[in-house]
């Protein structure tokens, strides 16, 4: 049996409503005192990684980017962002994605290809060989009338799950656990069929809410901010034991359409019984815009202006989306 997300009444499973791709789920496990955010991303990813037809280990990495930043960014309770950015030494030397409330995500990945195609050959492309020495920024932004709070986590040579962890560990102080997966999957059709990008993850977080222990917060401004104490208790049974369940889940099944977000809870948690609740779709949504690109220009001497025309015209060209805006330079005279 599982719950109805708006009822909360049990059903069986055949009769349960699934959320489908691009849909974040938000649930807890109340027996154990966890609760999390889990997701399976398909046409959206597919749209972002085709739109620069990246490498193959670079669409992989900026996937599971872009999967965290999902995770993450949901949980803002205002109108803002949540950014994920890397700066690092390898050669993908950024991956930046954010996440706009209420449903809009962007991503970009920077990367040397003669570096990148060295790595490769020499078998030296996995996530942390790529990405290298540096450091992993998440950024929450409130607006212009609020300060920014960002969090700085270095990497050193571990994944992004263990990034993700040291995150709250040192800046939110709250036992989190990350699984992430991304698969290029095969469907059938013409020619040998096509291919097509999934991602998934599940988010867990122990925030117990007994007086005793407390209840944190599960991002700076995110749900339960107003009460977050750092009280932490990893080594609680109960939080041991969802974590236990959670390093159960399989790549497959977290990328896998016909598991879904809410059957792969019910396998995980099922004997503690799992809740889940009405979350929200995530577009491929691009937040550059003809008057943003002309505000910027505005500001450009009449030099900067000369160096940027070229064949009469000035052309500006969106990193995330690949959107080209052509503007006539005597519009800024």
């Amino acid at each position: 049996m599982v719950f109805n997300p708006v009822t909360s009444e049990a059903r069986k499973l055949g009769e349960f409503g699934f959320a489908g791709d691009d849909h974040v789920v938000p649930f807890d496990v109340e027996p154990l005192d966890v609760r999390g955010r889990a997701v399976q991303l398909g046409p959206m990813l597919d749209q972002i990684l085709a739109r620069h037809t990246y490498p193959e280990p670079v669409a992989r990495l900026l996937a599971e980017v872009i999967v965290l930043t999902v995770l993450l960014g949901s949980s803002l309770k205002f109108e803002g962002k949540f950014i994920v950015q890397t700066r690092s030494d390898g050669p993908v030397d950024m991956l930046v994605a954010d996440f706009a409330t209420p449903s809009s995500v962007r991503a970009y990945a920077r990367f040397d290809e003669d570096r990148l195609a060295q790595a490769v050959e020499a078998g030296k492309d996995s996530p942390e060989d790529l990405l290298g020495a540096g450091v992993l920024a998440l950024t929450v932004d409130q607006g212009s009338d609020m300060q920014r709070y960002q969090g700085i986590v270095q990497l050193d040579g571990t994944n992004l799950e263990d990034v993700a962890k040291t995150y709250f560990r040192q800046s939110e102080q709250i036992p989190t656990e990350v699984r992430l997966g991304v698969a290029k999957m095969v469907l059938p059709g013409a020619d040998g069929g096509q291919e097509h990008w999934r991602a998934g993850g599940v988010l867990l977080q122990f925030l117990p809410a007994s007086h005793e222990r407390m209840r944190g917060a599960d991002l700076h401004g995110g749900d339960g901010d107003e009460n977050h104490d750092g009280s932490t208790h990893p080594e609680d049974d109960a939080w041991q034991e969802a974590r236990m369940l959670l390093s159960t889940a399989e790549m497959t099944e977290l990328v896998d359409p016909t598991v879904g977000s809410e059957r792969l809870l019910y396998r995980l948690f099922h004997e503690h019984g799992v809740r889940v609740y009405e979350g929200t779709n995530v577009l491929d949504d691009c937040s550059c815009s003809r008057d943003k690109i002309k505000a910027v220009l505005d500001g450009f001497t009449p030099e900067e202006l000369a160096e940027s025309t070229d064949e009469g015209s000035i052309r500006v060209t969106c990193e995330f989306c690949s959107t080209e805006y052509v503007f006539d330079p005597a519009d800024f005279s």
